[in-house]
């Protein structure tokens, strides 16, 4: 008789026992896409979808079920502006036949649908492109299928599957679900946060590994000289994902637009996090059951696309970069066409544009081929204060 599968605690905990103390990076990764028990591989993580490509979600509460609500569920119009800016991006760029439409960690599908329905306007574009989604999560996968049930949609697991070909991208919260790890300044130097058994053995609990000169190499130059006690978070895989789309941004013409969250320069301190039905959680609880995130280092991602053959712009806020591209002329026309909703309209358009919402806390960076490959692209829309 087959023995039961062992919780996802129980392998972190005999792998620390085999093995030592894990890296937060190894711990993330286990935690969201572990295959059998990890966040993003058992279940759809998202809130409720929107009833209808004109619907929003009713309220953004603990009814919506899920563990976290992302722009394109508050509302149609974030995926119909982005969408609008991707065929922008495209008629600039010389209207490249074929054209990769690149998204990735897609959720549903919702911003993709809203976006290809708005790009209806530019039926070239729609002809043009070739629609990539990648994605490890099997449900999540399936989600997209309905969504995008009218459309022709290949899945790949990374963008080193991708062909070499011109390339327009779009990242809404996918950085921030990169494992990272964390650096500690100790009187000794820097020293790595790691993951460890707590007293019992059958709990978890952070410790440091002990300092290496090795470590200050990797820290951002602005931030190796910080005070005894400061906290560094690294991402990667986030650096080598910038620096792969550089690399292909310095060979093909495109554009990529990353959305996360984050503050605009490299700073220190912790904000890994874990959110568990749209409230904070222990990170170093219930592994596997609750989403894990953390700010991403735009300053860094830049560089490292840019040392790849890249342009970068931004990245600015992204209610700045929504009303620049003309959410508020859009939320008008919605709700002068669906009136009984015009407060819903409104209430998605400051959740998305206001700073105490998401309108500040969220930004926006954009990755364009060098001026020799796209001279028409400096700037991309919603970058010309930059």
């Amino acid at each position: 008789m087959p023995l039961p599968p062992m919780s996802l605690l129980d392998e972190v905990v005999k792998r620390i026992e085999r093995q030592g103390p894990m890296s937060i990076a190894d711990y993330m990764g286990l935690c969201l896409t572990h295959p059998t028990a990890g966040y993003y591989m058992s279940g759809d993580p998202l809130g409720a979808p929107k009833l209808g490509s004109d619907d929003l979600a009713d309220d953004l509460g603990d009814d919506l079920g899920g563990d976290f609500v992302t722009a394109p569920e508050v509302s149609q119009m974030f995926g119909e502006l982005i969408g609008l800016w991707l065929a922008d991006c495209w008629l600039r760029l010389g209207s490249p036949d074929p054209c990769l439409l690149v998204e990735l960690g897609p959720g549903r599908g919702t911003l993709m649908a809203d976006a290809l329905r708005a790009c209806r306007a530019v039926p070239d574009f729609l002809k043009a492109v070739d629609i990539h989604l990648v994605e490890v999560s099997p449900s999540l996968r399936q989600a997209q299928r309905r969504s995008l049930a009218d459309q022709r949609v290949t899945w790949i697991d990374t963008l080193a599957e991708l062909p070499e070909a011109p390339l327009l991208l779009v990242a809404n919260e996918f950085f921030d679900a990169l494992p990272i790890r964390q650096f500690e300044k100790t009187a000794a130097g820097w020293a790595e946060r790691v993951v460890v058994l707590a007293q019992g053995g059958d709990t978890l609990a952070f410790g440091l590994a002990p300092p290496s000169p090795l470590n200050a190499a990797l820290i951002p130059e602005s931030l190796r000289d910080a005070e005894p006690g400061s906290l560094v978070e690294l991402c990667p895989a986030g650096l080598s994902l910038a620096a792969y789309l550089g690399e292909h941004l310095a060979q093909q013409p495109g554009a990529a637009l990353i959305i996360d969250y984050g503050p605009a320069r490299s700073a220190s301190g912790p904000t890994l996090q874990a959110l568990r039905r749209h409230r904070y959680h222990d990170v170093l609880s219930d592994p596997g059951r609750a989403d894990l995130t953390a700010h991403i280092d735009f300053q860094s991602l830049a560089a490292a696309a840019v040392a790849a053959g890249a342009q970068a712009y931004g990245p600015v806020e992204q209610g700045a970069f929504l009303q620049a591209l003309g959410i508020d002329t859009r939320a008008a026309h919605l709700s002068a066409t669906a009136p009984a909703k015009a407060e819903e309209i409104e209430a998605a358009r400051q959740r998305l544009v206001d700073p105490a919402e998401m309108g500040s806390l969220f930004k926006v960076l954009s990755l364009t081929s060098p001026p020799a490959l796209a001279p028409n692209l400096d700037p991309p829309a919603g970058f010309a204060a930059v």
